[in-house]
C-alpha cells in the first residue's frame, strides 16, 4: 500500500531533523516508536548514533531480549546500561509522579553516558499522540533537554506504524507495552517481588497464546486485562480455573478478569485531577551528576556492545 504524500513529506522531515542533531543517543525500549526512531536514526546518520536500552527490574526479560534481537537484525548499534530507579524512595512510593522519577533516572544516566562517550544529543520516541496523554515522563524529558524527533516530524502512532510497515520492520504492529511498574496500583510500593509476580504472570499469558494483555497488581488482588478480540478465549470455566491456579501460585489471594478488556494506562483512572496536575507540574531539583569515571565504573563490564 503506497504511502500518502503527506506521510512521505513527514518522513523526509524526520530524516532532516535527525541529521541536524549530531552524534545521538536514542532511548530505546524495543517498542514500535523507539524501535522505529532507532532504525530511522541509524538510516540517517549511520555510526553517529547509538541505541541505549536501560535495564532494571522494571524491564521484562522478554522485552529486553526482543529489543536486542531487533537491533541486531537491523544492524543498529545498541548497548545496555543500568538504571537504579528502585534506589529512589520517591519512585518506590509509586504516586502519580512515578513515571517522572523513572524517566528522570533514565535521562540522568543517559546524560552521564553521553558525556563519557561524547554524544551531542539524547532523543526519545514520544509521538504526537502522546502529547495529549497523561505522561509525567515528558516533563522529565523537557527538564533534561531530551529531543523528540517523532513529535518534531508531527508523526502520530498510526503513521509511525505505517512507516515501519512500509520499511518491512517486524515491530510495526507490536503491541504496546509500558514498564512493569505501570502495572502496580498507585500507592502500592514498587518492589522486586511485585515486579516479578507481574512479569511471570504476563509471561504465562503469552505462553497461553494471548497477544494483548496486562497483569494489574492491586496488592492481594490481580486484575487481568485481555484485549476484547481475545476475550472469548478467557471467558471459559477452564481458562478461569487456569488463571486462578497460576496467579494464586504467584502470591495473589484473589484473581479477577476485567470485563472491560485491555486499556492502556487504565491505572490512571484511579487518579484525581489534583494528583494528575501535581505530577505534571511537580517542581524538582536538578539531578546530581556523577564524576564520569565513577559513572563508567558503576556500569560495569556487562554493558558492552551487543
Amino acid at each position: 500500500m503506497a504511502l500518502a504524500p503527506e506521510l512521505i513529506a513527514k518522513r523526509s522531515a524526520l530524516d532532516r531533523h535527525l541529521r541536524s542533531l549530531g552524534r545521538t543517543l536514542v532511548a530505546y525500549s524495543g517498542g514500535t516508536d523507539s524501535a522505529f526512531l532507532a532504525w530511522a536514526c541509524h538510516q540517517a546518520v549511520g555510526s553517529d548514533m547509538l541505541a541505549v536500552i536501560a535495564d532494571s527490574p522494571s524491564l521484562a526479560r522478554f522485552q529486553l531480549e526482543d529489543a536486542v534481537a531487533f537491533a541486531r537484525e537491523q544492524g543498529i548499534p545498541v548497548e545496555v546500561i543500568h538504571t537504579q530507579e528502585l534506589d529512589r524512595p520517591e519512585y518506590v512510593r509509586n504516586d502519580s509522579a512515578r513515571c517522572f522519577h523513572c524517566k528522570d533516572e533514565l535521562f540522568t544516566v543517559m546524560e552521564e553516558f553521553s558525556s563519557v562517550r561524547r554524544f551531542q544529543t539524547v532523543a526519545y520516541g514520544v509521538n504526537l499522540d502522546d502529547k495529549g496523554d497523561f505522561r509525567p515522563g515528558q516533563f522529565a524529558a523537557s527538564k533534561h533537554r531530551v529531543v523528540a524527533p517523532l513529535v518534531e516530524a508531527r508523526l502520530s502512532k498510526e503513521e509511525i506504524r505505517s512507516l515501519a510497515r512500509d520499511a518491512k520492520l517486524r515491530i510495526w504492529d507490536k503491541p504496546a507495552s509500558a514498564c512493569l511498574s505501570s502495572r502496580i496500583e498507585y500507592g502500592q510500593p514498587v518492589t522486586t517481588e511485585a515486579l516479578t509476580a507481574v512479569e511471570r504472570g504476563e509471561d504465562y499469558l503469552r505462553q497461553l497464546g494471548f497477544r494483548q494483555f496486562r497483569v494489574r497488581h492491586h496488592g492481594q488482588i490481580v486484575r487481568v486485562e485481555i484485549a476484547r478480540e481475545e476475550m472469548s478465549r478467557a471467558l471459559t470455566p477452564e481458562m478461569a480455573a487456569e488463571f486462578a491456579r497460576v496467579f494464586k501460585s504467584l502470591g495473589f489471594k484473589f484473581v479477577t478478569l476485567d470485563l472491560e478488556g485491555f486499556r492502556s494506562g487504565s491505572m490512571n483512572a484511579l487518579l484525581t485531577t489534583d494528583q494528575i496536575s501535581a505530577a505534571e507540574h511537580r517542581p524538582t531539583k536538578a539531578s546530581a551528576r556523577r564524576d564520569p569515571a565513577e559513572f563508567a565504573s558503576s556500569q560495569g563490564s556487562a554493558d558492552g556492545l551487543l
